[in-house]
């Protein structure tokens, strides 16, 4: 790949300042001194109160992060692992927001003693599973790894990819299994999507990769997880991965505020208990780099918010054959005869006469002007046509397509939604306690996991070099 094929970022998440302006009083020449003092503190009181409304109840205004709780200033040293270890922790579908809902604990332990995204980590668009899973792994946005959504084909061979395709030829970059065993180090992976494909230095060695088994019991993988630092120090891992389904699954059929959400994130958070008490029992809970990240969120669909693309009939005839995806992403592939261009003038036009039901909730994109900051142009793999959806909506092709039962929950949408934000919490020697970071995008966790293990000359991607220089903790053992 060419190095004209990365867009690279160039900022992440600059702090806004929040100036607040006040009117000069205007002072009586006789008021007294007591007066002046009363007044000034009643000013400071509301001023205070202003700025608490703002910073707390506006999602959208971006702040500077509080600054740490902790006298650290630099990396703790490891007390008895031999060489850094990194776990990354994916709970799927663990929306932003979701760990307020319940009493947790170990969770609770992890943000107070390390570093957390304060207002969550930002998913690649679009945000759904796959995408944004090989994203972390590699850095790279999905235009540049080639997995553009759970299910698409490829325009030059007509072949399909799913959730199931291990060929190397669907997974482009490097992701950090390959980058660490590159550079002479063990690597384990407990379920990640793309761990199952043998290419480059990978081969999914048998002990240290396992196949995707979504029966196997939770307990069981943090067990397993926990045994790998049972042997000895030379066949450590120093890159694991433990991957959890929930609480995707329950979102999906409920939603994101039905009390099974509440179940499953306690269920979680006791995995994570589970986590920590086996390496301190092994010693060794501060020597290992926790990362414990979500892939998206999740939204609520149980408005009957839905768009029927059959509607759009008196301006354009879309077959189903041409479609790829309905939503909450609207992939077309028209064929070469047809003109991309014209389809998108005739959708959009249909979809903003009134005459079509919810039509301005969807907006209709060939993909070359997508907004920039989607990233999501880059790629043959990408349909021609795109369409966008208002948060919550649904598209379907016809009524009698439409789901019986609307309740339940989606996500795949736009990430520049709040609701589509999911976390980033860390603990370990390099992560200073009690820390809040600015959101960021997920394309930055390949830098900062390559950093922690002392990897230099990794492999190139769409994250921002400078990044973990903001996160972690410099090191005196170790400077780039």
């Amino acid at each position: 790949m060419d190095s004209d094929s990365f867009s690279l970022l160039s900022s992440i998440n600059k702090p806004i300042t929040l100036i607040r302006s006040t009117e000069k009083a205007k002072w009586k020449p006789n008021m007294i001194f007591t007066t002046l003092m009363v007044t000034t503190c009643i000013t400071l009181s509301a001023a205070t109160a202003i700025t608490f409304f703002i910073l707390f109840f506006s999602p959208a205004i971006s702040v500077s992060p509080p600054s740490s709780t902790t006298a650290d200033e630099v990396s703790r040293p490891l007390t008895k692992l031999k060489h850094p270890v990194v776990l990354l922790i994916s709970c799927d579908g663990f929306r932003y927001g979701y760990q307020y809902k319940t009493h947790t604990p170990n969770i609770d332990r992890l943000v107070k003693n390390g570093t957390e995204a304060e207002l969550g980590l930002i998913p690649v668009f679009p945000t759904l599973t796959f995408p944004n899973h090989y994203s972390i792994v590699t850095g790279l946005y999905p235009a540049y790894h080639g997995i553009i959504n759970n299910h698409f084909l490829d325009p030059k061979t007509g072949e399909s990819f799913s959730m199931q395709s291990h060929e190397p030829k669907w997974w482009l970059g490097e992701p950090l299994w390959e980058t660490v065993v590159n550079h002479g180090m063990e690597a384990s992976t407990y379920f990640w999507p793309g761990s199952e494909v043998k290419k480059g230095s990978w081969k999914c060695p048998e002990f240290y990769c396992k196949p995707y088994n979504g029966s196997v019991d939770f307990q069981e993988r943090v067990d397993t997880v926990l045994s790998y630092f049972d042997l000895p120090d030379h066949e450590i891992p120093s890159f694991m991965t433990l991957y959890f389904e929930d609480p995707d699954h329950q979102g999906h059929i409920v939603g994101p505020d039905d009390p099974q959400i509440t179940d499953a994130v306690g269920r979680i958070d006791s995995l994570i208990g589970r986590l920590i008490h086996g390496l301190e029992q092994r010693g060794i809970f501060d020597d290992v780099s926790i990362i414990m990240v979500g892939d998206h969120g999740m939204v609520g669909t149980c408005d009957k918010k839905i768009i029927f693309l059959d509607d759009l009939a008196p301006w354009v005839e879309i077959p189903e054959g041409w479609v790829q995806d309905y939503t909450p992403l609207l992939a077309i592939s028209p064929p070469a005869n047809y003109s991309a261009k014209d389809i998108v003038s005739k959708m959009n036009e249909g979809l903003s006469s009134g005459s079509v039901e919810n039509g301005q909730y969807l907006k209709v994109y060939l993909k070359d002007e997508l907004p920039n900051r989607l990233h999501y142009s880059g790629s043959d793999r990408i349909p021609a046509v795109i369409g966008l959806l208002d948060e919550a909506y649904k598209l379907e092709k016809t009524k009698k397509n439409a789901e019986e039962k609307e309740c339940g929950g989606a996500h795949g949408y736009d990430n520049a939604f709040f609701s589509m934000r999911t976390i980033f919490i860390a603990h370990g020697p390099q992560f200073a306690r009690g820390r809040k970071v600015p959101s960021f995008e997920n394309v930055q966790i390949y830098n900062l996991v390559t950093k922690i293990l002392k990897i230099s000359g990794g492999a190139r991607n769409n994250g921002t070099p400078s990044f973990p220089d903001e996160v972690l903790l410099p090191s005196l053992s170790f400077r780039d």
